[in-house]
């Protein structure tokens, strides 16, 4: 996703930074493909930068900010990542600066390569001077005028579905392997439910591999929705039923 956004702004008439420390071949693979230009340490990306968009792992969100803040950054970041609006609160905390400027985003959609299909949705100041940042590029950008935690919160929201509804297929296609009635299940779901067959294989082929990134998000889903008094554990389960789905090896 981040080399994607990175391509947009690069489409958009910016030059756009990225440190490969510590990355993997297929992420500097993706960046060079994008077009971006690395740099040798965070500390140099945040002395070049007027901008910074954080997209990583939700666990990751809060001390990437504080890595960003020793860095000595001054400028606007921008939080990116699917986390609850109480961590995007934590992530504006952290870099609580007269020098820095907090956005906060939420991205839906698949990575940004094709125009109409990914958003990135933004809250909180300085939020209409980021959606100027990608005018003319593939990435819609939604500017909600609202304050830090609302583009946070219409993540959460949605990916509480998408994500959760996966999860939620995957769980019941493990239980009816267990419990001996797979074939029978799938028989009457293309009676009754046509199409959910083909659902379950292709969530199961996308959500595998990325399973490992999805754990977190669920998390902060339960945190979103136990923030505002509703039901928090369909989504703690969603965690394990991704857990289940983690390589033992990795």
């Amino acid at each position: 996703m981040g080399a994607s956004v990175g391509a947009a702004a690069r489409a958009a008439g910016h030059r756009v930074l990225w440190c490969p420390d510590g990355r993997s071949e297929a992420s500097v693979e993706r960046a060079t493909r994008a077009g971006l230009t690395g740099c040798s340490s965070l500390a140099e990306l945040a002395g070049e930068s007027d901008v910074i968009i954080s997209v990583c792992p939700p666990a990751a969100a809060v001390d990437l900010a504080k890595s960003v803040v020793d860095a000595g950054f001054v400028g606007t970041y921008v939080d990116a990542n699917a986390v609850s609006p109480a961590t995007a609160g934590e992530v504006e905390a952290v870099l609580a600066s007269p020098d820095i400027r907090v956005v906060d985003g939420g991205i839906v959609g698949p990575p940004a390569w094709t125009e109409g299909t990914t958003r990135l949705f933004l809250s909180g100041p300085g939020s209409c001077d980021v959606a100027a940042l990608f005018e003319g590029s593939p990435l819609g950008v939604v500017d909600l005028a609202g304050t830090i935690g609302e583009a946070s919160a219409l993540k959460m929201g949605y990916a509480a579905w998408t994500k959760g509804s996966s999860a939620l297929l995957a769980a019941v296609a493990s239980f009816a392997e267990a419990a001996g009635v797979s074939r029978p299940l799938a028989e009457e779901w293309d009676r009754s439910q046509p199409g959910l067959n083909l659902r379950l294989e292709r969530t199961l082929a996308s959500v595998a591999p990325k399973a490992w990134r999805f754990v977190g998000e669920m998390h902060e889903i339960a945190d979103s929705f136990a923030a505002v008094g509703q039901p928090e554990g369909y989504h703690r389960a969603a965690a394990a039923t991704y857990e289940d789905m983690l390589d033992p090896q990795e």
